[in-house]
């Protein structure tokens, strides 16, 4: 994964509640089991004006020109509810989104975009509604800057900041401990050595 430390970029506002896997990539748009090829399904439900279509809808905000570039996304409360399917946040990366600022995540949902390099940040609602534009989000200081200078802090547990800023998935962060179970092993072996013909 690529490390997140800070980002500045425009941040594109989605602001429904209780917004669901299913609608973040409808599972008619899942065709694989890898984690590539899910950006065109993204939102696929309401970008497009006919189901299975690619027809974009000009009125849904993915299709405004103006957030093109966009790699934060504002949602509403409740952000990623629904299945556990990580389809979602690899979607939501492939397409570019680095950031998914909201009041509050289903946790699973959270999880996910931990493990696929996505920083979820939790605001206020009120301030989630009123940030526009560009937003600078500084994982190490732990807060989003707009352009006016106003400055948020956000909660994130360290493990979770430790994964992000290093880049890490759940398997280099168990490989960090690689000495420890190299030792753990190699005490196993003595007292159990038909486990390791």
């Amino acid at each position: 994964m690529t490390p997140f430390t800070t980002l500045t970029a425009i941040a594109l506002p989605l602001i429904r509640d209780n917004i669901d896997t299913d609608a973040i990539i409808p599972s008619r748009e899942m065709k694989g089991t890898g984690k590539t090829g899910l950006a065109d399904g993204l939102f696929a439900g309401w970008r497009y004006t006919e189901v299975g279509g690619r027809v974009p809808d000009p009125g849904f905000v993915l299709n405004d020109p103006a957030y093109a570039d966009a790699q934060i996304l504002l949602g509403g409360a409740n952000f990623g509810c629904g299945s556990s399917r990580e389809h979602a946040a690899w979607a939501l990366a492939e397409y570019g989104f680095r950031v998914v600022i909201a009041p509050s995540f289903n946790p699973i949902f959270r999880g996910n975009c931990v493990r696929n390099g996505i920083v979820p940040v939790v605001l206020d609602p009120a301030v989630v509604g009123e940030v526009r534009g560009p937003l600078t989000v500084d994982l190490m200081a732990q807060s989003v800057i707009t352009t006016g200078g106003e400055c948020h802090m956000f909660a994130i547990d360290a493990e979770a900041k430790a994964m992000l800023i290093g880049g890490l998935d759940a398997i280099d962060l168990t490989l960090q401990h690689r000495g420890r179970i190299d030792a753990v092993r190699a005490a196993d072996r003595l007292v159990r050595p038909w486990v390791y013909l």
